[in-house]
């Protein structure tokens, strides 16, 4: 499933390409799984609206949509927004009309410059919604931002949690946006075994580990995200992140730093890697 890297690398680009751009036609597929919202009332929401700008909240790309009436453009009021979550296999991509569309495309958004928003995903996990926000609050997702969380902050998300620190960074209640494989490599810098009780850490631990996060988050970020699997940015390229990557998925390798094998653990039903003579 993408991350944050992952999907902050997709907005940027979506939102690069796509910005003020406006809204001419919208074609919705016929699986009613990716739609949270009902796909009449998101084609006839979307039709017509500027985008006024593509982000990231946790795992979720936001488009800021302006008004459908060409002479609402002057004013930069956010009026309605469509949530993109990827799931395990969405891609969110730029794309030329003329250019092949590919299986499983749900949705194809035709804007006034001639290019196509669309969304791909194979597995159906991937969700789209849209709010006006007349009638609902702007979304602001579930938990903590990741890459400006203060220490203070961070030290009060951990304090007195009875679960394995891995599973607390998983916890999009907490913090949103990080996955499996970005926990792994932050817990790897920070020297932290993935099994100990969040709320045992101490205040110096914890700052270590937010600062890894950080600094991981935004290496990947420079790089594009990891690629793994399914991944691919706006224009379908992959990243690079996954080959700085120092314990995620490297079960029974040395370890870069000390020569340990890497050893594989399920925590939470997910699987973790971790040096057992770096992390402590």
């Amino acid at each position: 499933m993408p991350e944050l890297p992952e999907v902050q690398t997709i907005a940027a680009g979506v939102n690069a390409r796509v910005r003020g751009d406006r809204i001419t036609s919208v074609w919705l597929g016929s699986k009613k799984e990716p739609f949270k919202t009902p796909a009449s009332q998101m084609q006839s929401g979307l039709g017509g609206r500027k985008i006024l700008e593509v982000r990231r909240v946790g795992k979720h790309i936001v488009v800021d949509l302006g008004s459908q009436n060409p002479s609402g453009d002057r004013g930069k009021t956010v009026q309605a927004q469509w949530i993109v979550h990827l799931g395990m296999t969405g891609r969110l991509l730029v794309s030329s009309p003329e250019a092949e569309k590919a299986p499983h495309t749900h949705a194809t958004v035709e804007l006034r410059s001639g290019k196509e928003l669309r969304f791909v995903d194979p597995r159906r996990f991937g969700r789209l919604a849209y709010y006006e926000l007349g009638q609902n609050e702007a979304f602001k997702g579930t938990g903590d931002e990741p890459l400006t969380v203060t220490p203070t902050r961070f030290v009060d998300i951990f304090k007195g949690r009875k679960t394995p620190i891995k599973a607390a960074l998983l916890n999009q209640k907490l913090l949103q946006g990080v996955g499996n494989i970005y926990a792994d490599e932050s817990l790897f810098r920070a020297g932290i075994r993935p099994r100990r009780m969040a709320g045992r850490l101490t205040h110096a631990e914890l700052e270590k580990l937010r600062v890894a996060l950080q600094t991981v988050l935004r290496e990947a970020i420079a790089l594009g995200g990891s690629s793994v699997s399914d991944y691919v940015d706006a224009d379908g390229v992959k990243g690079f992140f996954q080959l700085e990557h120092r314990v995620y998925l490297r079960t029974g390798e040395p370890c870069l730093a000390c020569g340990e094998t890497i050893r594989r653990i399920l925590i939470g039903g997910r699987g973790t890697h971790f040096c057992p003579t770096c992390q402590r």
